[in-house]
């Protein structure tokens, strides 16, 4: 039990590895909508229509992708939302999660379905990774995805580790 205490802890901060000058707001933006890849099943958009910088999602309604997802049966769809404080260099996100319905491969949503907000963990106990979708990028490098938040969740930590900010993951508090 302690030592799941102290691995959340240790979690909802990340420093920042880069030694150089921190990037400015923009610039961190435009590496994280820069890291889209046509593909990888999740894409980072302008989230200023629902009061964030940036939101990270998987590609659960784009058609291209619909029929991965309902084969793979998802019952929930995450968004990470992130906001950036330029004037402390801090990186902030906060999980949603939503519960969806498949009805003949149609993904159905609706506003009554459950919604969870903070830091959304999975963790199989003795199970082997499920792998759902393998992406080969350009570069011949291959992702394996079992689309669980984490992965989504270390690609923008990767971008915020060289980007010379501090990563904090928000579970109680505002955005």
């Amino acid at each position: 039990m302690i030592m799941t205490l102290l691995f959340l802890l240790a979690s909802l901060s990340v420093a920042a590895t880069s030694t150089d000058p921190p990037m400015s707001k923009a610039e961190l933006i435009s590496a994280l909508l820069e890291s889209n890849r046509n593909t990888a099943p999740f894409v980072i958009y302008d989230g200023s229509e629902e009061g964030v910088d940036l939101i990270a999602e998987w590609k659960i309604v784009d058609a291209e992708w619909q029929t991965i997802f309902a084969k793979a049966g998802k019952k929930k769809i995450f968004k990470i939302k992130m906001k950036l404080n330029d004037k402390k260099k801090q990186f902030r996100t906060k999980d949603e999660e939503y519960t969806v319905d498949w009805r003949n491969g149609v993904l159905s949503t609706s506003k009554s379905k459950s919604k969870f907000k903070g830091k959304k963990m999975a963790i199989g106990k003795g199970k082997a990774k499920k792998v759902i979708f393998t992406e080969t990028t350009e570069d011949d490098v291959i992702y394996e995805y079992a689309y669980n938040t984490e992965e989504l969740r270390n690609h923008i930590k990767a971008v915020v580790a060289e980007s010379g900010w501090k990563y904090k993951e928000v579970i109680f508090k505002k955005l």
